[in-house]
């Protein structure tokens, strides 16, 4: 099913609701819609979650360069929103996607590639495409 956004008035008053921290800012965690993969935790100002809301494509806040993130708009790996939901105390939101290709900037599928084992830290996954491949860096 292909999103719907909300009318203007209807997402300002949502967003009127929610709580963004004291730096204005919500925790948002990135769900593949149709497997339960975690693929990536990232922040949202108010603007960032205004934008996915209304665009259908998932727009961060990157707190080190204090601007809007457009997911994929430098890898090409684009998040597409399916739906969008706040958890009980309405301080962090659940962003349920179709990720095209990798989510981490890594290279990885999931950012969540170390697990915390017995012998320590392990990285349970290898990168799928190179940073090269992703950034046009290496």
């Amino acid at each position: 099913m292909p999103y719907t956004p909300p009318d203007p008035s209807v997402r300002a008053t949502m967003l009127d609701r929610i709580r963004f921290n004291a730096d204005g800012l919500i925790t948002a965690i990135a769900q593949q819609y149709d497997t339960g993969e975690v693929l990536m935790l990232a922040w949202m100002n108010r603007e960032a979650l205004d934008e996915t809301l209304h665009t259908g494509r998932v727009c961060y806040y990157s707190r080190s360069r204090h601007a809007l993130w457009r997911k994929g708009e430098t890898s090409g790996q684009v998040q597409t929103l399916v739906d969008a939901r706040l958890d009980c105390d309405r301080d962090s939101v659940l962003l349920l996607v179709n990720q095209k290709g990798v989510a981490c900037h890594t290279g990885r599928r999931s950012c969540f590639y170390n697990a915390l084992r017995p012998e320590g830290i392990v990285e349970i996954t290898q990168p799928e495409v190179s940073a090269e491949d992703l950034y046009g860096t290496a």
